[in-house]
């Protein structure tokens, strides 16, 4: 180590949030470059590169065949499927000195798709599966979370390309199973869930999410059977239709000052006339009306209101799941000044809807069926409506999956309860289809000789991501705490005794036959640090076997103490017997 390009940190970056944040940087694995960006310094790409060959492993193992694209990418393919726009502005753009445009590539689906156009003429040269390993670039608005969500990642992304959608039933299996195989070896946990394909589309899709409260990804799990799924995949069960005849009449009431859910429910439940016939109302049977603005990524801006049951907020997340590429915003004050049918605090069914007095597009939660009884705004301040019924006194546009979900819902499989959990996302697998290949005319001649379409998969794990999990997941109050697999060496030599005294020797010399015995070394050999620094980095760097040659070699039967950097487990092995043993330790 002191010839090792390395310095360690007492204390934390003052802008790090996360334990893999501060860790690595206090280890000196990873410095801060910009926003979003980070360089690494030896020990960090030791690291990275192991992981990133454990992954290029696991794919060549499944026969998947590796190739590699520039990042930076011309317009024109990206114009041609619509992702020019639909990117907004997580699209890294430039222009070249002709005034050319180009993109630092998000993703690399376009061009995957004309490597396949260029090579494969017939369907004998399908089914392949494609990947490469490369850099991607989006202009995230809060870069955060040190490596877990930055604007320059290093990705696995592979593309499978059949001629029939049983062919990617196959291939979307095949992905998966080296998915769980090198999840597996990398020692990260992790659960697969049902998900959501975002700006790539498709439809079946799984993320694998690895369990952490930091977590940004949301997900269920059932109590009962094995079903989970990131709520934005949650899809809500629907209840019964009721008849209509014979339900109460809508009645609107004077209810000022009660402007919340809370107000709301307090004030019905105080007036005798407006008082449920069998119980207390509760938030539930209220209808809370919550309007947004849509931004589109061409610039356009349009109003939606969405109707959920006033127990539940509109889970923003949910929301921009179903209506992305668009963007939700906050409705302003000066947007309810332009909607003056609106009536905020007050907003009821009966203006909205594309037919009504706003023309804003009102869209309910599935749960929001004919017959349903609500007490809602009614459109003007200081007044809510009692028993305004789904299908009889408003009907909306459609239905909408934007309403939060919470711990004790129903799943969707069997009807149990679901509890909440979160974590990260560190693998992503989903069919596109033929979205792509259609867009940029691939086709290749089928078996009865006349022009097929292949149809595709998609499948990235996030390099980059997976390092900062496994800190993440592995580390502890004092430092990093790598699987063996993957840490920058096997065992983490400190010498810990005076100058001049038989430590020194006695460590250089078992380095040397260590690494004599194919062990990876890192010699803490540092003069003018005190024991007390050497112990301290040797647990914050994290290499998960510590030998130190320190007061036992001094004595008539040397030894040199072994630590367990995760359990914290120490013996004394006698200095004949050491090497043996570390080698039997880290080669079992």
């Amino acid at each position: 180590m002191s010839n090792l390009f390395l310095k360690t940190l007492r204390d934390d970056p003052a802008d790090a949030e996360v334990a893999s944040h501060r860790l690595l940087v206090r280890a000196g694995y990873i410095r801060r470059a910009a926003p979003g960006g980070f360089s690494w310094l030896p020990l960090g790409w030791e690291v990275y590169r192991k992981v990133e060959n454990i992954v290029r492993d696991e794919m060549n193992k499944a026969g998947f065949q590796e190739v590699h694209f520039p990042a930076l990418l011309p317009r024109e393919p990206y114009e041609t499927t619509g992702r020019w726009t639909e990117y907004g502005d997580n699209l890294f753009r430039l222009q070249d000195r002709k005034g050319a445009d180009f993109l630092l590539a998000p993703t690399h689906e376009e061009m995957f798709t004309l490597m396949v156009k260029d090579i494969a003429a017939s369907y004998k040269d399908l089914p392949v599966s494609l990947y490469q390993i490369q850099t991607k670039y989006r202009d995230e608005a809060r870069p955060r979370a040190g490596l877990l969500r930055t604007r320059e990642f290093v990705m696995k992304d592979s593309y499978s390309f059949d001629l029939t959608d049983e062919g990617l039933d196959e291939s979307y299996a095949a992905h998966r199973k080296s998915y769980i195989e090198l999840f597996d070896r990398l020692g990260l946990p992790y659960v697969i869930v049902s998900a959501m394909s975002g700006a790539m589309g498709g439809s079946k899709s799984e993320e694998f999410l690895s369990p952490m409260d930091i977590g940004e990804d949301t997900y269920i799990r059932c109590t009962a059977c094995d079903f989970a799924a990131n709520v934005e995949a949650v899809t809500t069960p629907v209840p019964d239709e009721i008849a209509l005849d014979g339900l109460p009449e809508a009645v609107v009431h004077d209810t000022p000052g009660t402007p919340t859910i809370e107000t709301l429910v307090v004030f019905v439940n105080q007036d005798a006339s407006m008082r449920h016939p069998e119980r207390d109302w509760t938030a539930a049977d209220t209808l809370k009306n919550l309007v947004v603005n849509l931004k589109h990524p061409d610039g356009t801006i349009e109003p939606l209101a969405i109707g959920v049951p006033g127990d539940r907020d509109v889970d923003m997340k949910r929301l921009e799941a179903v209506v992305a590429p668009a963007e939700a915003e906050p409705f302003s004050e000066e947007d309810f000044a332009k909607h003056p049918s609106l009536a905020k605090g007050y907003i009821g069914p009966g203006v909205l809807g594309e037919n009504n007095a706003s023309g804003i597009r009102y869209l309910v939660d599935p749960r929001i069926v004919t017959g349903t009884a609500w007490v809602t705004g009614a459109d003007s301040h200081g007044n809510h409506v009692i028993n305004l019924t789904a299908g009889r006194d408003f009907t909306p546009d459609g239905v909408i999956e934007a309403a939060e979900i919470r711990p004790g819902d129903t799943c969707p499989a069997c009807g149990s309860e679901v509890e909440i959990a979160r974590g990260i996302e560190i693998g992503h697998i989903f069919q596109l289809g033929r979205k792509y290949a259609e867009a940029l005319d691939l086709w290749v001649q089928g078996e009865d000789g006349k022009p097929a379409t292949p149809t595709m998969g998609s499948y990235g794990v996030g390099v980059t991501r997976c390092l900062a999990a496994i800190a993440e997941a592995t580390s502890d109050d004092i430092g990093l705490c790598w699987p063996r697999e993957i840490a920058p060496a096997d065992v983490h030599l400190v010498m810990a005794g005076k100058e001049g005294g038989p430590q020194r020797d006695a460590a250089e010399q078992l380095a040397a036959e260590l690494e004599a015995r194919g062990l990876r070394v890192l010699f803490d050999d540092r003069v003018k640090v005190s024991p007390g620094v050497r112990f301290k980095d040797a647990e914050l760097i994290g290499i998960p076997t510590i030998a130190v040659a320190g007061r036992g070699i001094a004595s008539d039967a040397p030894t040199i103490e072994v630590k367990d950097r995760r359990t914290g487990e120490q013996s004394d092995i006698a200095l004949a017997d050491v090497v043996d043993h570390l080698v039997a330790t880290c080669r079992p």
